[in-house]
């Protein structure tokens, strides 16, 4: 592994907008100066994929009264000469365009695709603008494509090694699951305990419609799966009881049911209208 110095992503944009006090270790920061909002273009590398309407809109509007107060960091297009693309305030640069905005400002600042991803984590985290899975989605792409390990990443975000290898396990909920969480039909803790169950499309789906809270969803998922137990069957009639059952029914008109065991029995006539009712009576008391 490199000796590569860590810069303290966790501290934020704040030391790499010149805020702390402290330049960063790598190049230096151009000065801020304006382009024009078609001149800017969304990263490939940004985690975030879900941009709240009404939020943007709300942002869209304090853009409009007071401007775009924070500049949109940049790095040169690896693949557009001219172009740029975003490396934090993707948000604002959509909002900016609400607000009817031709240019925005922004700050430059050369980056390699790994700087991208971390810092656009760490903006996001630190915001809380990343859903559970748009944050592990994030976390595994700076260990699978970058060779960050869990501690390096709790360090950058600031976070615990435990939030980083819970978050991660997200990820292997099934697709239908993964939905809802994305949908903000379920939280990251529901996600979490339906990890553990057999079935957790299933259960997923159950806690969805009955608005079930995590530790309900927990106590669920750690139920057994074993089968259910089928009632038990009732004994076949026998032939005389059948046939007895046929002769009541023809001398009723009625349909009869006769159920009997070592205890006792149960006569059961079965009448639709009341007539039928007086008709069984009449009959009972010896009136035809």
């Amino acid at each position: 592994m490199s000796a590569e110095p860590k810069r303290g992503l966790g501290r934020g944009l704040s030391a790499l907008l010149g805020d702390s006090g402290q330049k960063p270790a790598a190049a230096p920061l151009r000065s801020q100066r304006h382009l024009p909002v078609g001149q800017l273009q969304p990263s490939p590398l940004q985690p975030r994929r879900r941009f709240d309407p009404a939020e943007l809109e709300a942002l869209a509007e304090s853009i409009g009264a007071n401007g775009i107060l924070q500049p949109i960091l940049v790095r040169p297009h690896p693949g557009r000469p001219g172009m740029y693309e975003i490396v934090a305030g993707e948000r604002r640069w959509r909002a900016a365009q609400l607000a009817k905005l031709h240019e925005v400002p922004v700050l430059e600042r050369e980056l390699a695709d790994r700087e991208v991803l971390e810092l656009a984590i760490v903006e996001n985290v630190q915001r809380n603008d990343l859903s559970a899975l748009e944050e592990a989605e994030g976390y595994r792409r700076l260990i699978d494509e970058f060779s960050r390990s869990q501690e390096e990443l709790a360090h950058q975000v600031g976070k615990s090694r435990a939030h980083i290898a819970n978050t991660l396990r997200l990820l292997k909920l099934p697709e239908s699951v993964k939905a809802l969480l994305q949908e903000d039909r379920l939280s990251a803790g529901h996600g979490r305990a339906l990890l553990a169950a057999a079935d957790p499309a299933a259960l997923a789906q159950r806690v969805v419609a009955l608005g079930l809270s995590v530790r309900q969803t927990e106590a669920l998922a750690q139920r057994p799966a074993g089968p259910r137990r089928r009632p038990a069957e009732r004994p076949g009639k026998d032939a005389d009881t059948r046939a007895l059952e046929h002769s009541l029914a023809r001398a009723l008109g009625l349909n009869v049911e006769i159920e009997h065991g070592a205890t006792g029995g149960r006569l059961t006539v079965r009448y639709r209208t009341l007539e039928q009712l007086d008709e069984v009576v009449r009959r009972l008391s010896g009136g035809g």
